[in-house]
């Protein structure tokens, strides 16, 4: 990790500053920025060629950055998040309706959010100092995903102000469940086996 402060210090600069970054996750290859900048988010959607009422994941490093976005963590939620992060599991949670509209950008009309803590050391110590990402995977929508810093510069060159390279990530996207007044619905099962996590 000694071999990338520098790398790291650089991205959480371009990040403050409203840049948009290719980074590495515990699956593949992102594209991420300041979940609280609209600008840097709009800028994500365009050179994705995202649908705009598509929401993106966003990243944090621990359960309390959820508070920043209203939601209340019942202990049994806390439990589960406990047992399944960090780690390659997405949880999608209502947004309270005191706060839809300020975080509309994020939710794009849908009423929540995706969630998921990283079981990467390096994009952890990136968010300590950044605050939550956003991070949506490094292609054009409708391509395959980046393997490596190599094919994302083929998608989008000049465009991303940093490529942070960790050499070739093959891993599956993680998995997807959803939870609603504490009931959880798995709606896409990744490498992490969630069933047995089931409230």
């Amino acid at each position: 990790m000694k071999t990338r402060i520098g790398e790291i210090k650089k991205v959480v600069e371009v990040l403050k500053n409203g840049g948009v970054v290719v980074l590495p996750t515990d699956t593949i290859y992102g594209v991420s920025c300041s979940a609280l900048n609209k600008n840097a988010i709009e800028r994500v959607y365009s050179l994705r060629k995202r649908d705009l009422d598509k929401p993106c994941i966003i990243l944090i490093s621990k359960l309390e950055q959820l508070e920043e976005f209203g939601i209340e963590i019942s202990s049994r939620m806390r439990s589960f998040f406990e047992k399944i992060w960090p780690g390659k599991v997405s949880v999608i949670l209502p947004i309270p309706s005191s706060k839809q509209e300020e975080f509309e950008f994020l939710h794009r009309g849908k009423g929540s959010l995706g969630f998921r803590l990283p079981n990467f050391e390096l994009i952890g110590r990136v968010i300590d100092q950044v605050g939550p990402l956003i991070s949506t995977s490094a292609n054009v929508q409708g391509f395959p995903f980046a393997k490596n810093t190599k094919e994302a510069r083929e998608y989008f060159g000049s465009e991303i102000d940093f490529f942070l390279d960790v050499g070739e990530l093959r891993s599956t996207p993680s998995s997807l469940v959803s939870i609603t007044e504490d009931k959880l619905e798995i709606l896409r099962e990744g490498e992490t086996e969630l069933r047995k996590f089931i409230f």
